[in-house]
């Protein structure tokens, strides 16, 4: 029997299950809704945490998704510093941390994921950071301001966005990663390469196509990062970056599908296994009606617009999730990024790289997957729309500047 009941219950207190709070109030629902997070604060979003925020020029509540006000004042009950232990979808009841029982109409699943992990020798020194929450940004910006030199182990957002935001505070860096290039997973190697050019230019040093062996250390805190190629980067702190992983173990314990991809499955509609129960945000795999495949994207916007599509499918609208993510990034102040769609494949630059004014299109079998833009931000209305159609474009027109993008 369970203590009490809500007609919404919202599981993960980040952007999906905030998004999916607000749009079921803007669409009408007038039941009573629970968000449930594990974290001290309200939602907020994440990116200012490897910039902004991590350089002091952003306070914490401007990082929130909604003003401290909004959660009372639309009657969405918030509950942080709480989990749900395990839920029991026949039953529709949820067990909490707080040792509370509540019963639910209906449920999102949205715990997102946790940071991987390393494990290897030395991993237990002080000094060694992984960034997922305000505490780890408050944590890294603390010990980085008595380092001398700080390594970053990974060249993908976190690693890249972390070196130069703490350069731009006057700290040595350094970037160790396993990709030749800088963010060469994401981009490619000739869009990697520009940005790593970036990063040098300001003076971080990048060492790529090598990997972390071990971490060294006196009186228990890491002095230098030892790697595979018999490299010895002495350092006073050190930020790892390595990817992330689904929280799935809530989702597993209650039955519902796992993915090939790690998530829990859900359809075009982001139900999963069962009816009434949705997911969203980084633990969601779900049935892409645009790129005709099943899609788990990591992306901060994705967690927004699968939260709000959950909602309307809560309230038995039917509606697939259609949306093209977008994400951004930037290096301090010194180039920012925009980019949309999930895919890779074979690029096809616009405009010049040597100018910092291009757009890379992504294609794979000739349909366009992607697009990333530094400094043409026009250029992503029409990536949309590429991405949207499936449509195969001319590559000649495509990476020609003076070509109208409309009419391709």
């Amino acid at each position: 029997m369970a203590d009490r009941s809500v007609d919404y219950l919202l599981i993960g207190g980040g952007l999906a299950a905030a998004a999916c709070a607000r749009r079921l109030r803007e669409e009408g629902a007038d039941g009573s809704i629970m968000v449930v997070g594990r974290e001290p604060d309200p939602p907020y979003h994440r990116p200012p945490l490897s910039k902004a925020y991590l350089r002091g020029t952003q306070m914490r509540e401007d990082a929130l998704v909604q003003p401290a006000g909004w959660w009372q004042d639309h009657e969405v009950e918030l509950l942080t510093r709480a989990s749900v232990m395990k839920l029991d979808p026949s039953e529709r009841v949820a067990k909490l941390s707080t040792r509370r029982d509540v019963g639910f109409g209906k449920a999102l699943i949205a715990t997102g994921a946790n940071v991987r992990r390393l494990r290897v020798e030395g991993a237990d020194l002080e000094g060694i950071h992984y960034l997922r929450t305000f505490g780890n940004s408050d944590a890294i910006r603390e010990d980085a301001a008595d380092a001398e030199r700080i390594v970053m182990v990974g060249g993908s957002y976190i690693g890249t966005e972390v070196a130069a935001s703490l350069t731009a505070l006057g700290k040595s860096c350094a970037i160790l990663m396993q990709e030749g290039v800088t963010l060469d997973r994401q981009f490619g190697p000739v869009v990697g390469g520009f940005f790593q050019a970036v990063l040098e230019e300001h003076g971080i040093e990048v060492r790529g196509s090598d990997e972390l062996e071990r971490f060294e250390g006196t009186d228990g805190r890491v002095t230098k990062v030892v790697t595979k190629r018999g490299a010895e980067l002495p350092c006073e702190c050190v930020v790892v970056g390595v990817g992330v992983v689904p929280d799935v173990m809530l989702a597993k314990g209650a039955g519902l599908d796992i993915g090939g991809l790690g998530g829990v499955t859900c359809s075009s509609r982001l139900e999963t296994s069962v009816p009434g129960i949705f997911a969203a945000g980084d633990m969601a795999e779900y049935d892409s009606v645009i790129h005709g495949q099943h899609m788990r994207i990591e992306h901060w916007d994705a967690a927004a617009t699968q939260g709000e599509t959950a909602a309307l499918n809560m309230l038995g609208r039917d509606v697939p999730h259609d949306e093209v993510p977008y994400f951004f990034s930037d290096l301090a102040d010194w180039v920012s990024m925009e980019s949309v769609g999930p895919g890779s494949g074979e690029d096809v630059v616009r405009g010049s790289l040597e100018d910092g004014r291009f757009t890379a299109f992504y294609l794979d079998q000739g349909r366009v997957t992607a697009a990333l833009t530094v400094g043409r931000s026009d250029d992503l209305e029409h990536a949309r729309r590429l991405i949207r159609e499936g449509a195969r474009p001319d590559l000649r027109a495509l990476a020609d500047p003076d070509s109208d993008l409309s009419t391709l």
